[in-house]
């Protein structure tokens, strides 16, 4: 069986993480959550008071060692051997990562880590670029959305079970707006991207998401099959 891409693309609280991390286990393919890059980036400059500006943010990004690796609690995030695992989803971090990837220079240094840890296929990765810029060619792109009050229930349940008090009105403000910044940002804006399966969460279950997502990956997987048998036999 071929070894594939598969991207997964969407706005915050559409399901990627969670999906993607399901669809790698099944697989036995290596997930990685690219968001929780751009987050580890923004909690060092944080904690540095690093300027926001697109060559401090970029001399960031560029020296950072940023490590995903696989536990049975779920994937652990380090940086510099540091477990900042929940240290990345703080409301600080939430509020400021958007920002922090919108600055050229950073995209560039986290795009191209992502291609390496994916150069050889058997791997899902997800993101707001991964179809459209960072595996434009990759075996199975996906899409997911789904309605905003939806995500938002979801935002804020993950909040209170880390132990956050955050209201519902803050929730949706901080969506609303990171929908709004990253489809408009200059530099790899939240898209579709061409090829691209879309695929609405709003009344799915995790695990039926996890279903249509290996249905994709099953049939391109046949395809490709056949279309090998064909070659060879010609």
């Amino acid at each position: 069986m071929k070894s594939i891409t598969i991207a997964i693309d969407g706005p915050a609280g559409a399901g990627k993480s969670t999906t993607a991390r399901r669809v790698a286990e099944r697989l036995g393919y290596v997930y990685i959550d690219t968001g929780a890059m751009y987050r580890a980036v923004t909690l060092a400059a944080l904690r540095a008071s690093t300027p926001m500006t697109n060559e401090a943010m970029g001399d960031v990004a560029a020296s950072l060692d940023i490590v995903l690796e696989t536990s049975s609690g779920g994937q652990l995030v380090m940086m510099n051997s540091e477990d900042v695992t929940s240290a990345i989803r703080s409301a600080d971090v939430t509020g400021h990562v958007s920002q922090v990837s919108a600055f050229p220079l950073v995209r560039r240094a986290l795009v191209q880590r992502q291609r390496m840890l994916g150069l050889h296929g058997g791997i899902v990765m997800d993101g707001r670029d991964i179809g459209s810029v960072v595996f434009p060619h990759a075996e199975v792109k996906i899409y997911l959305i789904a309605d905003t009050n939806e995500r938002v229930q979801r935002r804020l349940k993950e909040a209170t079970a880390r132990g956050e008090h955050i209201s519902e009105d803050d929730v949706r403000r901080q969506i609303v707006d990171r929908d709004a910044y990253d489809s408009s940002r200059s530099e790899s804006p939240l898209v579709k991207a061409d090829g691209a399966h879309e695929i609405d969460t709003t009344d799915l279950t995790i695990d039926q998401q996890v279903e249509k997502i290996l249905e994709l990956a099953d049939t391109y997987q046949k395809t490709y099959s056949i279309v090998s048998a064909f070659g060879n036999f010609i």
